[in-house]
């Protein structure tokens, strides 16, 4: 099977500041890819890329959508809540109906309104606040990822009931995304009955936690929980290991990315985190898992398979009511659709009825392994 994909071809059009399109040569249903091209959070993009272009490509190469073409349009948000309006406006502007993503939380729940009032369907692989669909009452906003609220308790559960800590700290970067994360788990962890001495923020994108570091010390915690970002906790891992601080740490899907290891170095070696389910050990996937390795694309990555997930649910959107945005959102919510996540549906806010979040141990190689204790 691998061998019929082709790699859509990459031309530039649309004239919009930050937007790259990627297209066939009868591409006739446009499909925005919001995500972060440029700024410190990249990989990620790149994660969801993958995802979307290779469902796109095997849908393309299977006939597409009722014999029309999926053109992918990238459109760069920097994975920054300030603009994540501005690349919602550049969807509307291009009168693209369908997006997969935005990547990051904060930036979602900042575009969601725009999407929502336009009648734009998004479906997200990656963010994960509750704060993007809890009251919003949104017809058009969708996931194909579980929410903090459900993250959060895995974690707490396995570090109360495996890793089982006397006294811990819990930190965050004072977003939407981190400092949600973190007060689940702070929640949880207390109502287990585990002594949570130390909650508190730092800044995000700053060079040295020493400062934090010395206070983790003084509290004497041995487990540190981090909601946020795969560079902060790099430099937390690696600035903890150069002043002697013997702590584990752990945190949520947005620290695990292979960029962590070149931060923090040797001192990742046992780091904690929370994922999706590695879908792509799942014997059914292994024909998508195929025509990823036949692109040199990762489909074991923390969003890869989220992502094509998301086109699976659009596209099947697509195929049952043609290309109109509103028939598509609500074919979608009130459908189960088969994808490489199984079978996934969606309860009126557009969160999913249930996802698999496990518990990983990074190493130093930048693999991962399931979590025991």
């Amino acid at each position: 099977m691998s061998t019929s994909f082709r790699m859509p071809s990459i031309v530039a059009a649309l004239g919009l500041a930050g937007a790259t399109l990627l297209c066939t040569a009868h591409a006739q249903i446009k499909v925005a890819m919001v995500m972060p091209t440029t700024g410190p959070l990249t990989q990620y993009g790149d994660m969801v890329k993958e995802g979307v272009t290779t469902a796109v490509e095997m849908a393309n190469a299977a006939g597409g959508v009722g014999g029309k073409k999926i053109e992918l349009v990238a459109i760069d948000d920097a994975c920054e809540p300030k603009q994540g309006p501005v690349a919602a406006n550049r969807v509307v502007n291009a009168k693209i109906g369908y997006v997969i993503g935005p990547v990051c939380s904060g930036a979602s729940i900042a575009a969601a309104p725009i999407y929502n009032n336009e009648g734009v369907v998004v479906i997200t692989p990656s963010a994960t606040s509750p704060a993007l669909t809890d009251g919003k009452n949104y017809q058009f906003i969708f996931r194909t990822i579980g929410r903090d609220d459900q993250q959060g308790p895995a974690a707490a559960k396995f570090i109360a009931e495996k890793a089982k800590p006397k006294k811990v700290a819990v930190l965050h970067d004072k977003q939407s995304y981190g400092q949600g994360i973190a007060s689940s788990v702070r929640d949880d962890l207390k109502k287990a009955g585990i002594n949570v001495a130390l909650f508190e923020g730092i800044n995000a994108g700053d060079s040295d936690y020493s400062a934090v570091i010395t206070k983790l010390k003084g509290a004497g915690v041995d487990f540190v929980y981090y909601g946020g970002y795969h560079p902060e906790m790099g430099l937390l891992l690696r600035q903890a290991g150069e002043q002697g601080l013997k702590v584990r740490m752990m945190g949520p899907e947005g620290v695990g990315n292979p960029e962590v290891n070149a931060i923090a170095g040797p001192a990742v070696e046992g780091m904690l985190v929370t994922l999706p389910a590695d879908f792509s050990a799942n014997p059914r996937n292994a024909a998508v898992v195929a025509a990823f390795k036949d692109k040199k694309r990762n489909a074991s990555g923390a969003f890869q398979l989220t992502s094509f997930a998301a086109t699976q649910a659009l596209l099947a959107g697509l195929k049952a009511v043609g290309d109109n945005p509103a028939k598509v959102a609500e074919y979608l919510h009130k459908s189960t659709i088969d994808t490489v996540l199984g079978p996934v549906s969606w309860n009126k806010q557009g969160d999913l009825n249930s996802f698999d979040f496990q518990v990983f141990q990074w190493h130093k190689d930048g693999g991962k392994s399931p979590a025991a204790k």
